[in-house]
């Protein structure tokens, strides 16, 4: 068995847990700060200097190390030095700051994650330039993150261990900074779904390839396990996309899955290669709202298109679609 590295971000956090982290914003203050100091004096390059340790002690042996980056979360704390590479005035913001048309509104979120932080309106959007001073941070966090991990992967190639390694890199979401008036995750919109994938495996054909194909992260495991020559288990939701190692345009899933709930409702989200559709509905009940995107003439997801008439037919078949679940979008063998 190849050692194995695997970088992920802390998974989604509980109600309770959720609760504690914002009531632990407000004792940190603002959500974002830009200390004068050296990367390993915050929390990501302490994670990476740890990491690099534990490769030094495991190297001739097989290993599996996974190494969780917190950051770009809030709050957005980076050495100093990589504020400097973005300045505040060139800060682009969203060009959709304002709900999607005819969104069903449970769809949407107060983001009261940031909210809870000092200095953020309690009610209402932020201004200009607060917004501009968080999306720096964001990136200023981003580049902090993406320095860590060339570290661990420059840390491979000094101790001979990256033509054995299988590395992976992911993030348990996406984030949204601003479009459509919102902050934060919690959302069942692309901006919350759509997440970092990235593999590298010894040997492998179509190196730095991008592909187009629906993956989710069910697909991790039974991926790394067929690569590392381990069994299969059975009963697992994903499938293994080492196929699309070697052919990157393969035909694969037909959807991708994902849920997020609003109180006692819960919004099924499907994307397909095309469209995002959502239902909202309460435990074994019919759906109180839909969404509909069109990813072809609306990427950004600004008009929900499921109750216009037209639609009606499309609507129906990706309920049935989104109903027949995981099941029935694995690809054709």
């Amino acid at each position: 068995m190849p050692p194995l590295i695997f970088a992920a971000n802390k998974g989604p956090l509980s109600k309770e847990k959720k609760t504690k982290v914002q009531k632990a914003a407000i004792r940190k203050g603002a959500p974002w700060s830009a200390p004068d100091v050296g990367d390993a004096d915050l929390q990501e390059g302490q994670v990476t200097e740890k990491a690099i340790a534990v490769m030094e002690k495991v190297k001739d042996k097989p290993f599996f190390l996974a190494v969780g980056f917190r950051k770009p979360h809030l709050s957005f704390d980076a050495p100093k030095k990589y504020y400097d590479l973005y300045r505040l005035e060139d800060m682009k913001l969203a060009s959709n700051p304002y709900p999607p048309k005819d969104v069903f509104p449970r769809a949407m979120s107060d983001w009261g994650e940031l909210r809870a932080y000092e200095g953020m309106p309690k009610h209402g959007p932020v201004s200009e330039q607060q917004a501009r001073e968080l999306i720096r941070g964001y990136y200023a966090a981003t580049s902090y993150t993406d320095t860590q991990v060339g570290r661990v992967l420059a840390a491979l190639d000094r101790l001979g261990l990256r033509e054995n390694t299988i590395i992976i890199l992911w993030g348990d979401h996406g984030w949204q900074l601003g479009e459509h008036g919102m902050w934060c995750k919690h959302t069942n919109f692309e901006t919350s779904t759509h997440a970092v994938l990235m593999l590298s495996v010894p040997g492998q054909k179509n190196a730095g390839a991008k592909t187009e194909a629906l993956t989710e992260f069910v697909d991790v495991y039974p991926t790394l396990v067929q690569l590392a020559g381990l069994p299969q288990p059975k009963g697992l939701e994903g499938i293994s996309f080492v196929p699309l190692i070697e052919n990157p345009k393969q035909p694969w899933k037909t959807a991708a899955f994902s849920q997020y709930p609003r109180g006692k409702l819960m919004g099924h989200a499907m994307r397909t290669d095309r469209y995002r559709f959502v239902e909202w509905a309460e435990k074994d009940k019919a759906p109180e709202g839909r969404e509909l995107y069109d990813h072809q003439t609306d990427p950004d997801e600004n008009v929900n298109i499921a109750n216009q008439p037209e639609n009606k037919e499309l609507v129906e078949k990706l309920s049935e679609q989104l109903r027949a679940s995981w099941q029935k979008a694995m690809p054709s063998k």
